[in-house]
């Protein structure tokens, strides 16, 4: 069945465009808030990008991504697409479709009389203002986020062009007939945020405020380790990134954030490996970890095995691009 995900369904206007993106990199912007607590068991560090089969027969792939718009990360050889579209399905955290990005903004914003200025203070509000300045997010929109939006929009770099790489991977996939399908609902991916005690999201915010004007260079690392597929790596440059925070705020979000998430989406994804072969695409810091999605799949009876990561970048002189990702990684 052809999925209906396409660029009109989800940017209908420039506002509803600016929305989106928006939300997309508050939502993704978890990742690196909580990664970093999980350990890696043995072999989990290898790769970004699996091949699941069970019984020796294929089953998909399991592709770890990042919240990204850089080029590097949307260069996607012509053997990876043909792996993509192998597929019956695409697999994703939430399917970016214009219901649940209305939903999402309802999320995002106070109800009623409620505004941030009035939950901040106006000193912490005024440069709360001038952080997302930047982010050409209209005025009555802003003024009525929630904290937490606040600090997960802040702690990542702004939107230029909102072809992130789970978005554009989910494009392809909808452009070849794939269906597209989400792991979680957006309850399940939002309800930590929402309960989250104030104290917490205050002091995250604060942090967000301090660090906001580096986060392009701090995305631009994260992009580089990410290309050599080094889960370990890239676990430990989040934790280095937040070794500030609250060890509560810290496992408040590895609970809420990734482990309880881990389990909704191994939930779905079990379900739909028995309909056909599937590419998941989830955020590569849900991999890792005994709790990860690479464990849970193992815990079910499924194979997993490391592939060379589908970039450029990654590839070394001499090497034929189409023949490696063929091959299982070694090592």
């Amino acid at each position: 069945m052809r999925s209906n995900l396409s660029l009109d369904s989800v940017c209908i206007s420039p506002r509803t465009c600016v929305l989106a993106w928006f939300a997309s990199a508050m939502l993704l912007a978890l990742l690196f808030a909580s990664g970093g607590l999980l350990a890696s068991p043995a072999g989990s560090g290898q790769s970004a990008f699996w091949r699941i089969s069970k019984g020796g027969v294929d089953a998909g792939y399991v592709l770890g991504t990042i919240h990204s718009e850089d080029p590097r990360v949307l260069d996607f050889p012509a053997a990876f697409i043909a792996q993509l579209t192998s597929c019956q399905v695409f697999a994703m955290e939430l399917v970016p479709d214009v219901a649940t990005i209305g939903r999402i903004n309802e999320f995002m914003q106070y109800p009623d009389a409620e505004t941030l200025e009035r939950t901040l203070g106006r000193e912490r509000f005024e440069r709360v203002m001038q952080a997302l300045a930047a982010y050409k997010v209209p005025l009555d929109w802003k003024v009525k986020m929630k904290v937490w939006a606040v600090m997960m929009t802040l702690s990542v770099p702004v939107p230029e062009t909102g072809f992130f790489m789970d978005f554009s991977l989910s494009l392809r996939a909808a452009g070849s007939g794939m269906r597209v399908s989400g792991l979680e609902t957006l309850e399940q991916q939002l309800s930590f945020l929402e309960n989250m005690p104030v104290a917490y999201q205050l002091a995250l915010l604060d942090q967000a405020l301090s660090d906001y004007q580096r986060v392009d260079e701090l995305n631009d690392e994260m992009v580089d380790v990410y290309l050599t597929g080094d889960l370990a790596r890239l676990q430990r440059l989040s934790e280095e990134q937040f070794s500030e925070l609250d060890p509560e705020i810290r496992d408040y979000f590895l609970r809420g954030g990734i482990l309880e998430r881990n389990q909704h989406m191994v939930e779905k994804l079990l379900t739909l490996l028995q309909e056909g072969r599937v590419f998941v695409a989830v955020g590569a810091l849900h991999l890792p970890g005994p709790d990860g999605l690479l464990a849970l799949l193992r815990q079910h009876g499924y194979d997993v095995e490391p592939m060379p990561m589908p970039f450029s970048p990654v590839a070394g002189p001499g090497t034929n691009q189409a023949e490696a990702l063929g091959e299982p990684a070694t090592g």
